[in-house]
């Protein structure tokens, strides 16, 4: 090393395993059992340990659960549940119980992580946590596609998907707050996004795209006590109310105008008064819709800044499945692809505390760590801090009656990592287009294929 020059700061690795097993308990997994079940009995693989081996296979990411399953029995994976049955008994274990016994321990389990969550994302935009309750933002993915290894799916020449996904990410905590699983991948994203806001506490400022830019969804916001922010969607038919604008200002080389406007028919929906925010930059033109009809609530500036943020829940959606292995789906059975989900997203939900921890002992920003470098480096410091554990705990067995000294593993350098190393690299000038495929819009929702709805 250079004289004069400071080594980086090393990064602890083992947060997120803590987060994991302190906050997801047996008597978590207990209540959410009770709580969802009608008939179902716990049986040798309990919910505790299907969660408990589900987060295992996301942290570890192994070529097959046949090939999990076998470490497990063997005792080559410590952090797995000790569950001494055969790979059949698993598999009809995921296929009978629903998806919807995971959706209720990841929903219990951000209700305990939000308090260890302080806000640490989105500085930028901190004014507004005095102005709303939260700031969230919402949108729809699809779950990656199935190998065309079933039988029923020789002759079918689609592209056949899983289920599909509905988030509602928290901006300022970095984590999901609401993740909705369905198995049918053609279910109707504006149906279940009305659903969602149900659970959302009144007050939150909620960030869509243009599909939720509709009278209907502003009605429904109003109506749960929620504002919005969308970009505006042409099919919303808009009136201005006055004869001049509420305000004009040069931004930059932009401008921005603001109308009191009227937007909606009225037939499906009352029709909502809204403040469009136009921008313009030559011949760049950004028009977004908000039902905060007060500037000093959320200025024009404030609210094309925070729709840029927007795109943080589509790289949500790009870590969970490109970082944390979720577009390979293991099994087609749609109750295992909702627990592969759910256990996605609470172990992502876990991560981001844990980065935006360490970024402030860090003394740097939570979005300059770049997620796909501390991920692997999290799950691989994860896996061998386990190990240790399992050693230090089989020579405590090994030596009855001895007193032993217990080894602290907290800042050991295989738990640990340079601060330089995890680092976000930023790009040149040249970016790659993704060009448009045609065969990208022939895609069958694997409910709908001829004998899939028999394992739903």
């Amino acid at each position: 090393m250079e004289r004069g020059k400071r080594a980086a700061p090393r990064i602890d690795l083992i947060r997120t395993l803590e987060l994991l097993t302190e906050l997801i308990t047996k008597a978590l997994c207990r209540a959410a059992f009770n709580q969802v079940r009608s008939n179902e009995r716990q049986r040798h693989w309990s919910l505790w340990a299907l969660v408990q081996f589900w987060n295992a296979v996301i942290l570890r990411a192994p070529p097959s659960l046949s090939h999990a399953l076998a470490e497990m029995r063997e005792g080559r994976e410590p952090w797995m549940p000790c569950v001494q049955t055969s790979d059949e008994a698993f598999f009809q274990r995921c296929r009978d119980l629903s998806w919807k016994f995971f959706q209720e321990v990841f929903r219990r389990f951000v209700e305990s992580l939000v308090p260890h969550a302080t806000p640490r994302y989105a500085a930028s935009l901190w004014d507004l946590r005095e102005r709303f309750t939260e700031v969230f933002v919402i949108d729809g993915s699809r779950v990656a596609a199935i190998a065309h290894k079933l039988k029923i799916l020789w002759d079918e020449r689609s592209v056949v998907l899983p289920g599909c996904l509905l988030a509602v990410y928290d901006l300022f905590r970095g984590i999901p707050r609401i993740v909705d699983f369905c198995a049918d991948a053609a279910a109707a994203e504006m149906t279940r996004a009305k659903n969602a806001l149900k659970g959302i506490a009144r007050g939150t400022l909620i960030v869509g795209d243009r599909l939720y830019c509709a009278a209907a969804f502003f009605e429904e916001l109003r109506q749960n006590g929620l504002h919005g922010l969308f970009r505006r969607n042409r099919r919303l038919g808009l009136r201005r109310l006055g004869p001049r604008p509420l305000r004009k200002k040069r931004l930059g080389p932009g401008r921005i105008i603001e109308w009191l406007v009227e937007g909606g028919s009225g037939v499906s929906a009352p029709a909502q008064r809204l403040r469009l925010i136009r921008f313009t930059q030559g011949s760049t033109v950004y028009e977004l819709l908000t039902d905060v009809l007060e500037p000093e609530r959320l200025t024009a500036e404030e609210a094309l800044l925070l729709y840029g943020f927007r795109w943080s829940i589509e790289r949500m959606f790009f870590d969970l499945k490109e970082v944390l292995n979720l577009n390979r789906v293991y099994t087609a059975n749609p109750n295992a692809v909702g627990m592969q989900v759910y256990a996605a997203a609470m172990v992502y939900a876990a991560m981001r505390v844990a980065q935006g921890e360490v970024a402030e002992r860090a003394s740097v920003q939570p979005e300059e760590i770049s997620p796909a470098k501390f991920y692997p480096k999290m799950a691989a410091a994860c896996h061998d801090y386990v190990i240790a554990l399992y050693i230090i705990e089989e020579m405590i067995r090994l030596n009855p009656g001895k007193r032993l000294n217990r080894p602290s593993l907290k800042g050991r350098r295989f738990t640990t990592i340079p601060l330089d190393e995890i680092l976000v690299c930023k790009r040149n000038a040249r970016r790659r287009r993704r060009k448009f495929c045609k065969a990208r819009t022939r895609w069958k929702s694997f409910k709908h294929v001829r004998g899939g709805r028999k394992l739903t």
